[in-house]
């Protein structure tokens, strides 16, 4: 994206709903927002750049622990590794997202998408070429026995009665 993106996360970013956060630009959490990066419990690999992207915000071991392990994490773990810039009450994160947006849209905008693409400039290639092994590995694995079971399992898990 040429254009700065902000995102707005109130409630569970799961998978891709969590990865995508590592391409915009900022990210607003509500208190309650819950993320998780499942793919490796589910048999599978991570997938749109995370496992470039997430060591180059939070450092190895801590985007080790989020990617293997795959263990739900707060916003406030999120705004620690740098997923997310701000936690904030839930009924604000919306009008918080959209103020930075407006901010954003009042600036001149050749500036704003120049600096955009120097930000990203360094890694573009790389996180490119990462995408896309990620995409056939996990193309790969989801046909797999283990992650046949693994998934099997998780559906089990989740059809049990409370």
């Amino acid at each position: 994206m040429r254009k700065p993106v902000v995102a707005a996360v109130n409630g569970p970013a799961i998978g891709i709903g969590s990865t995508m956060l590592l391409h915009c630009d900022l990210v607003y959490a509500g208190q309650s927002a819950r993320f998780q990066l499942p793919f490796v419990p589910l048999g599978i690999v991570p997938e749109f750049g995370s496992t470039f992207l997430l060591p180059l915000l939070a450092g190895y071991q801590r985007a080790a622990a989020l990617l293997l392990l795959g263990e739900p994490f707060t916003a406030e773990q999120a705004r620690e590794v740098g997923m997310v810039n701000e936690v904030l009450p839930d009924g604000e994160v919306l009008a918080r997202a959209e103020r930075a947006a407006a901010a954003l849209a009042a600036l001149p905008p050749e500036s704003v998408r120049l600096t955009k693409r120097l930000l990203k400039k360094t890694h573009a290639a790389a996180i490119e070429a990462h995408i896309a092994e990620e995409a056939r590995i996990f193309s790969e694995r989801l046909g797999s026995p283990e992650a046949k079971a693994a998934m099997s399992a998780f559906l089990a898990k989740a059809k049990r009665p409370g």
